[in-house]
Order: C-alpha cells, then sequence, then structure tokens
C-alpha cells in the first residue's frame, strides 16, 4: 500500500473513531446545553486537528512502531539470550510508553502528581511487566495464575494506598496500552514467541498488554505510598477564552512549539534506541529503514497536531459541556447521554473491528463480528454510564472494581484460555483516544459542577471502560465453548460389511 493510500485509510479511521462523537456534543450544544461561541468554534478546530494528528499517528505508528517491535523481538530471538530479551525489553517497555499519547493527556490532568514523575512511574512499570511477559512466554505460565497473583496484590495495596492516588492509578493502566504501545508489544510478543515450538506458543503471545496495564497500577499505588501530594492545576479544566478570531489563532499557534519540543523529548529515547540497534545488530537495507524513519516523522507530526488540538480546544469543551449538564432539568440526562457516547465510541473505534475479526477467527464464526461489537457497545455504554453515576453520587471506585475484577478472574478459569488472554487484552482496545480527550475532562467537569472530589469521582472512568469487556468477552467464549460441548454429534450411517458405498458419482 502507498503512503497516500495508507494514510488517507488511517484519516478515514480517525474520522469515524471522533465525528460520532462531535456531532452529539454539537447537537447537545446547539439545543439543551449553550456554549461560548469562542469555546465552540476552538472546538470544530480542534476536532479537526485530532482527526489529522490521530490519522497521521496510528499510519506512522503502524509503519514504525510495529516494524520496529518486529524486526527487534525477530533479531533478540536469533540471539536465544534470555538475559538480553529480558533487559531490551524493560528499557523498550519504559521507552515506548513515555511517548503514548493517552499517557501524555491523562498526566497533564493529573494535579498533585508532577507530569515527569507520574509518567516516568507508568513507563517504569510497563517496562517492568514487559519483562515479567517475556519470562511468561518462555516458561509457559498460564496467563490466569499471573493475572490472579498481581490483582491480588494490586488489590491489598488499594486497601492502604491514598484514596487520591487511587482513581489514578487504574486510570494509568488504561491509557498506557494505546495506539503507540499495543502495535509494539504485540510484534515483540510475537516474534519471542517463535522460539518456542509447542502448540501453545501462539497463545501466550496474547495477554502481552493484559500484563502491561497491571504494571502501572501497581507502579501509581506504589508511588502513593510515600510521594507528597503537589499543588497543581487539571490542564482540561482550564477553559480558554478567546476575544476574536485572530486570539484564536494565537492560542492554537502559541501552542504548537510546546508540544513540539515535548513530543521530541518523549521520541527522542525510541530514536536513539533504534539507530543503535540498527548500526549493531538490524542493519536493515535502505529501503526498509527509510520506511521506518518516514513513518517516525508522521508520529511525530501526528503526536503535536494530536495533543495541540486536545489541550487548547477539544478537552475544554468538555468539561464545560460536563458542568452545563449538572444544572436543572439537564442533570437526568448526564447519565443516558454518557451512555450513548460510550456505545458510539466503541462503535467507531478503529481498533475494535481488528479485535471483532480476530474473535471470529478464533471461534470459527461462532461469535459474529456483529455480536461481538453489540457486546462491547453494551459494555463501554455501561461503563460510561456507571461512571456518571460515581460522579453524581461520589462512591468509591472499589466498590466497582473488585467484584468486576473478581468475576473476571473467576472467568478465567471457565472460559477458554485464548478467549481470556483477547478479553484482558480488549481493555487497552475499547480505551481508546477519545475516552482520556473528551470523556474524562466531561466527567471532570461535572464533578467540579456537583462539588465532588475530581481525584476520587472523576477519575477511574478510563478503568471503568478497560474492565467491562474483560467480562462481557469471557462471557461469550464461556457460551461458545459450553455450546460446542452440548452440540449433538452429527448422525452417522452404519453400512453392512458386504455394501458397495459410492464416495462419487460418474457421469
Amino acid at each position: 500500500m502507498s503512503i497516500r493510500k495508507g494514510l488517507l485509510f488511517k484519516l478515514k479511521e480517525a474520522a469515524y473513531s471522533i465525528v460520532p462523537v462531535a456531532l452529539i456534543v454539537a447537537i447537545l450544544c446547539l439545543t439543551v446545553a449553550p456554549m461560548p461561541t469562542d469555546l465552540m468554534l476552538a472546538f470544530v478546530i480542534g476536532t479537526f486537528m485530532l482527526i489529522l494528528g490521530l490519522g497521521f499517528f496510528t499510519f506512522g505508528a503502524d509503519s514504525s512502531m510495529t516494524l520496529i517491535g518486529t524486526h527487534i523481538g525477530t533479531r533478540l530471538t536469533k540471539s536465544k539470550k534470555m538475559w538480553l530479551i529480558l533487559l531490551i525489553s524493560f528499557i523498550l517497555g519504559i521507552i515506548i510508553t513515555m511517548a503514548e499519547p493517552d499517557l501524555q493527556v491523562l498526566a497533564n490532568n493529573v494535579p498533585h502528581i508532577n507530569t515527569g514523575v507520574l509518567i516516568a512511574t507508568v513507563s517504569i512499570g510497563v517496562g517492568f511487566f514487559l519483562l515479567l511477559c517475556m519470562v511468561r512466554i518462555f516458561l509457559g505460565i498460564p496467563l490466569k495464575w499471573m493475572l490472579l497473583v498481581f490483582y491480588g496484590i494490586i488489590f491489598i495495596l488499594a486497601a492502604i494506598s491514598d484514596k487520591d492516588f487511587l482513581s489514578v492509578a487504574f486510570d494509568s493502566g488504561g491509557v498506557t496500552t494505546g495506539p503507540m504501545t499495543v502495535p509494539f508489544i504485540m510484534a515483540l510478543g510475537v516474534g519471542v514467541a517463535s522460539i518456542r515450538s509447542d502448540k501453545n506458543a501462539e497463545a501466550d503471545s496474547f495477554g502481552l498488554v493484559a500484563l502491561c496495564s497491571i504494571g502501572p497500577i501497581l507502579a501509581v499505588l506504589l508511588l502513593g505510598l510515600f510521594y507528597p501530594a503537589e499543588q497543581g492545576d487539571i490542564a482540561a479544566t482550564q477553559a480558554h477564552s478567546y476575544m476574536d478570531t485572530v486570539a484564536l489563532g494565537r492560542g492554537y499557534i502559541e501552542a504548537i512549539p510546546h508540544y513540539m519540543a515535548e513530543m521530541a523529548l518523549a521520541l527522542a529515547p525510541i530514536v536513539i534506541f533504534f539507530l543503535i540497534f540498527q548500526i549493531f545488530a538490524l542493519k536493515l537495507r535502505k529501503l526498509p529503514l527509510i520506511r521506518i524513519l518516514i513513518g517516525l516523522v508522521f508520529t511525530y507530526l501526528g503526536l503535536v497536531i494530536f495533543l495541540t488540538g486536545v489541550n487548547v480546544g477539544f478537552s475544554s469543551l468538555g468539561v464545560v459541556l460536563g458542568a452545563k449538564l449538572t444544572e436543572g432539568w439537564t442533570r437526568y440526562l448526564l447519565i443516558p447521554v454518557a451512555g450513548v457516547i460510550g456505545w458510539f465510541i466503541v462503535a467507531a473505534e478503529p481498533a475494535v473491528h481488528v479485535l471483532t475479526v480476530q474473535v471470529e477467527e478464533i471461534s470459527a464464526g461462532a461469535v459474529s463480528k456483529k455480536a461481538m461489537k453489540i457486546c462491547l457497545s453494551i459494555a463501554i455504554a455501561l461503563a460510561m454510564a456507571l461512571a456518571m453515576v460515581r460522579v453524581l453520587t461520589g462512591i468509591s471506585i472499589l466498590w466497582f472494581l473488585v467484584p468486576g475484577y473478581i468475576i473476571s478472574i473467576v472467568l478465567s478459569f471457565i472460559a477458554p484460555q485464548m478467549f481470556t488472554a483477547i478479553a484482558f487484552d480488549s481493555g487497552g482496545v475499547a480505551s481508546g483516544p477519545m475516552t482520556a480527550t473528551f470523556m474524562l475532562p466531561f466527567a471532570m467537569g461535572a464533578t467540579q459542577a456537583v462539588g465532588g472530589n475530581i481525584l476520587t469521582d472523576a477519575f477511574g472512568l478510563v478503568a471503568m471502560v478497560a474492565m467491562l469487556p474483560l467480562i462481557t468477552i469471557q462471557i461469550m467464549g464461556a457460551i461458545v465453548t459450553f455450546m460446542n460441548k452440548n452440540k449433538s454429534e452429527p448422525e452417522t450411517v452404519s453400512f453392512g460389511d458386504t455394501q458397495i458405498v459410492e464416495l462419487w458419482e460418474v457421469d
């Protein structure tokens, strides 16, 4: 596929992901939740920048991160040196996560933890668990036992952790498995799994995203035990006001150099590591190397455009809209509106299409793509609605996460292993770019308006979105298995010893 065709395809995917939510927001703003004209115009510009930035970024990430992961994974398997594979995995987990756009958005919105400290903590968590993923692939450790042990540790820590760190920790696990991290981790895992030749090797290459989601949760919970909370601003809640269109344009133009410098620092470690690995180990030919470098350029441009659009015009309107819907009779619209947006977010998420195709293939057509999409849409709509219930009532996130993960772990011993791995991987797929960039600020605005605590009531929305698919997909897997076991055997016809059986007809 040419660069032009590939880029147009990714821009179309980005539009399908963002436009449905933008239309719902526009209808609300033009009917029941009036907005200042300058904020609405900033939102429209931000929407176009999100489509352009996300399209550039996903095209670049597919052309660079996936290929880098595949090449490095393949090269590491040839060495067959376990210590080298573990070390490289740890380093790569850290530097890839630092450039994850959803993590950048979340970190800017956490007021009590320094942005750099949070990004570093989360990145180290991913790096350490990517190392453990490689150990699991080498030793063939069942995913369900690792999930049981580590989620047990998580909830023990959650019981003693500072409540202001609790929801942020679980959200960190959701945002790190985004469009930058997932393709790379999956490609690296498949490459390393090729070392083994047994029948479970392919299945063990799944579940990497699930385990890498655990790392940030544990890391942030541990950080909360000794890190002194700071006083800071939440970027999304700083609603921008512009006197005229010139001021609006200046707001965007002035933000671009800031994000250019920020993303250059975030991507620099990846580029440097790849070039060093290319010189001493990979030694790719000129054409594949140029393709990867072009992909890195698109990744960089996409990140800059995406984050500029999010922080200047997109998230701010989400905050104001959430606050507006808590006023008067529109308060009753908050939960259903969140549910409708949740339905369209997952239905339009490009990565969900990949997941549904994968499940249809694994189940040999027993679970159709349509049924899978409906199941996921229901799960995310319910997650968004429950998140708004938390905003309005202040119920602790643990009242939802503890039973949710207990059900998920129990189902992991019932559903087929492959479905468990895909289910836990799907949390990162479902919590796509719209969740962190719009729905989380939406929850923040509503929480502020009702006098709640943003850190305990608004944060946790991404965690809810990441949790519900774990249950729904495993239930589908368990149902498919049950139906297959109880499916009646086809009727067989017995023939006599002397009877002639015609296996073909002669014309």
